[in-house]
């Protein structure tokens, strides 16, 4: 019996509506694909677009841009907020350094967005309720590709679920094989259970007489079944079949190139990934051509790299939308400042006006991580 509880717990999937079981399967192998457990299948796009790339626009040349001067006051004032924001940092030293020289510097940012779609085919079911539902004979499912779904505002990743039109099939329950009912999972079926009280002495230990709780029989009736020996199928609800269809995950994500030209600064890399830059170059299209004349080299040769690995990636697994591609100039200054007779430096970042101070002199421990 104990075996044969086991085998039933092993088909005993998800009562939910909808749960996934597997992967597009031949109807006529639904209940193997239901009992083996596969896992989704990914489609892949149809070879022709949506919509084609646009022509490449002519650009005008690019321009240097200067990185906007900073006054020793603002250069002041952001120390001061940084200062005040590290609970180990001392304000006097902002207070009264001398700024010697502010150095107006700035690096590039180089940035791909690449909207994709892609979709995945599982199967699903549900308690089989209304006959009337079922796909009628010869209904041909859609292709799941031509199924339509409204995407999301561009850029933004989602993910739904949708069901596939005409592709419902009515199976009999493979929790509970038809009947409706499982066994009771408490008594085993048996409807009834060993008394608690007496342990199925059928007296108490201590008193040696009659158990009152089961009347002196040694068993109780089941709690969880009623002493039915069986429940209502969780699967199915009762109903006795399932009715499966094929389900589609669409997902929309939005897949980031992002590259910063070199800056030769004692700063590291990743603080100027978190901040914000002057915008001084957008395109964006179904598909977006490289650029190939602009000023610092390494954003040409990151454009490039960055439209053939995104297009390598991403054209054969799931359906391209749209690209945009855009240049920022991350504002840096590097303020050389004099206190107590030695010569330091800090710098501030983004349009946010960060600080990074390594070598703040006024720190009185060093729990603070310096960003």
């Amino acid at each position: 019996m104990e075996q044969e509880m086991k085998a039933d717990s092993d088909l005993d999937l998800d009562p939910e509506p909808g749960h996934l079981l597997t992967p597009s399967a031949p109807p006529g192998r639904l209940d193997d694909c239901i009992i083996q457990g596969r896992g989704t299948k990914p489609l892949p796009p149809p070879l022709d677009p949506p919509g084609k790339p646009g022509e490449q626009r002519s650009r005008p040349p690019f321009v240097q841009h200067s990185v906007p001067p900073m006054s020793e006051a603002a250069a002041r004032r952001a120390l001061l907020h940084f200062v005040a924001s590290r609970c180990c940092y001392g304000s006097r030293a902002a207070g009264e350094l001398a700024i010697q020289r502010l150095r107006q510097l700035g690096t590039y940012r180089y940035r791909l967005e690449t909207f994709s779609e892609s979709r995945l085919s599982e199967w699903a079911f549900e308690p089989f309720t209304k006959p009337g539902a079922a796909r009628p004979p010869g209904d041909t499912p859609l292709d799941p590709w031509d199924v339509e779904v409204g995407a999301p505002p561009l850029f933004q990743g989602q993910t739904r679920r949708c069901r596939v039109p005409c592709s419902a099939l009515v199976k009999d329950c493979h929790r509970c094989h038809g009947h409706g009912r499982s066994k009771c999972g408490v008594c085993h079926g048996a409807g009834r259970m060993r008394c608690v009280t007496c342990k199925g002495s059928r007296r108490r230990l201590k008193q040696q007489k009659r158990c009152q709780l089961c009347s002196g029989t040694g068993r109780k009736r089941c709690n969880t079944c009623s002493g039915r020996g069986s429940k209502t199928c969780a699967t199915c609800q009762g109903e006795k079949k399932l009715q499966h269809f094929k389900q589609l995950v669409i997902t929309w994500k939005n897949n980031v190139f992002e590259f910063v030209s070199e800056h030769h600064l004692n700063i590291p890399g990743e603080l100027l990934s978190k901040v914000s830059g002057e915008n001084i170059f957008k395109d964006e299209n179904v598909v977006v051509y490289p650029i190939i004349d602009f000023p610092e080299p390494e954003i040409s040769l990151a454009s490039q790299r960055a439209i053939a690995e995104h297009s390598a990636a991403f054209a054969t697994s799931s359906r391209i939308l749209r690209q945009r591609q855009t240049i920022e100039l991350i504002p840096i200054t590097e303020v050389h400042y004099q206190y107590s007779g030695k010569t330091y430096l800090y710098y501030i970042y983004g349009l946010e006006n960060k600080v990074y101070a390594l070598d703040y002199p006024e720190k009185c421990c060093c729990g603070c991580t310096i960003i």
